[in-house]
């Protein structure tokens, strides 16, 4: 169900979906949506934790790294964070800027289940790293809310107005130079 979800999700957003055509593309009666997830809302709500779950889970975290290497270590972060903004985490989000208003509590759950996580891990890394000696960095969790900005220019907005996404080359190209410059910044 909540593979159909994502595509109906995706596609029409939560005001547009169709409960009938979820179910129908899951193979199950309505009743049966209704059962598991109570609405439509419930079952937007499942599916955007699932989907915060699903791209989190791929994420390095800040245990995985060597704070003895940040520059291949935010090499790393920086070419996973934007494959998971520019890919899986587009819809989602597109979905609940929709709904923005009228659903908190799905902007809430999406919020601390991903962009706050992935912050929080980065920021964790970073202690290690200025612990280490190898940055300086003052405020882990500013620095790591810095670098991740980097990745949410042009290309998101492109993608999130699903308009023609940059090659692999320049995305490699972003990521090198968003290292560099944090590594100007916050470099020992």
């Amino acid at each position: 169900m909540l593979e159909a979800a994502q595509r109906h999700f995706n596609e029409h957003g939560l005001e547009r979906a169709s409960v009938d055509a979820i179910a129908a593309d899951a193979g199950v009666s309505k009743t049966t949506v209704y059962n598991n997830f109570g609405s439509k809302e419930g079952l937007f709500q499942a599916w955007v934790r699932d989907r915060s779950a699903t791209v989190v889970a791929g994420f390095p975290g800040a245990g995985a790294l060597d704070p003895d290497q940040p520059e291949k270590a935010l090499l790393a972060i920086g070419a996973r964070f934007l494959a998971l903004a520019r890919g899986d985490a587009l819809g989602a989000l597109r979905a609940v800027y929709s709904v923005a208003g009228a659903q908190p509590e799905v902007c809430r759950a999406l919020y601390k289940e991903g962009p706050e996580r992935v912050n929080g891990e980065l920021a964790a890394y970073l202690r290690r790293a200025d612990a280490a000696g190898t940055l300086k960095v003052h405020n882990p969790l500013q620095a790591a809310d810095l670098f991740l900005s980097m990745f949410l220019g042009s290309g998101h907005i492109r993608g999130m107005l699903k308009l023609e996404m940059p090659s692999s080359r320049e995305n490699k190209a972003l990521v090198r130079e968003a290292v560099r410059v944090f590594m100007a910044a916050y470099g020992a």
